[in-house]
């Protein structure tokens, strides 16, 4: 992504909509999904998976029952059924595309930049930019983990931990090269998980502030940079 990194290019470079994944979706669970043709397919999954998330966001996977979703899509139970097998199957699709999804991008958010405070500021902003726009997946993950079978739960906890670690490697980079100071990389990898967490998870705090995504990426990188940074010997640090 060439130029300034701002959330419009990331944005456009993206290109993520719901049909989008809807589509792979549909691509990648023919065994689940009995609808042969595709736009009816991908048409459909749409409507479910954005009522699916409303509900969920709203009460609850819990609390929500297929009449609420049947109500919500105006599909046939019948119809439903052609999706899905099950709340619970419906749930593990929602979340694996999703995090598919999501550690595609991250994965591929610092290739091809070479110094470690580049990297720490792409990465970042990658990961809030991409809640912003994810924004109905990213609460139902972290919120209805516990639902999520035993297997499901251990990958909720193995992506985390996965999102953690990219942080912990730049910054293990950054301090070996001198541009950062010396800091136990886990601790700090958590504490910028958790304020990553907090922009999606308290959506409605920051709405209300009137605080945009940008302002909040720009905050959140001036405080963890000027702790990062304070006291490294290494030359170009402020790169």
């Amino acid at each position: 992504m060439g130029g300034e990194f701002t959330f419009k290019s990331f944005e456009r470079q993206l290109n993520f909509t719901m049909q989008s994944f809807c589509r792979e979706l549909y691509r990648n669970y023919p065994e689940v999904i009995q609808v042969r043709k595709e736009e009816v397919a991908v048409k459909n999954l749409v409507t479910i998976i954005t009522a699916a998330l409303k509900l969920c966001n709203r009460k609850g996977f819990a609390a929500m029952s297929l009449r609420d979703l049947h109500r919500e899509t105006g599909l046939s139970m019948g119809a439903l059924y052609s999706y899905f097998r099950s709340k619970e199957e419906l749930l593990n699709l929602i979340q694996r595309q999703g995090s598919k999804t999501a550690l595609d991008v991250l994965s591929g958010a610092v290739v091809g930049i070479d110094h470690p405070l580049d990297q720490f500021r792409r990465m970042v902003r990658t990961h809030i930019y991409l809640s912003e726009i994810m924004q109905a997946w990213f609460y139902f993950s972290y919120t209805e983990a516990k639902n999520f079978p035993p297997a499901e739960q251990r990958k909720a906890v193995e992506s985390e931990l996965y999102t953690e670690k990219l942080i912990v490697d730049i910054v293990d980079h950054g301090i070996s090269h001198g541009i950062f100071k010396h800091v136990n990389s886990e601790l700090f990898g958590a504490s910028v998980k958790a304020l990553l967490q907090d922009w999606y998870l308290k959506r409605r705090k920051y709405a209300k502030r009137k605080i945009s995504v940008e302002e909040y990426a720009d905050f959140v990188l001036e405080f963890l940079e000027s702790y990062l940074t304070a006291g490294a010997c290494g030359e170009n640090k402020k790169h």
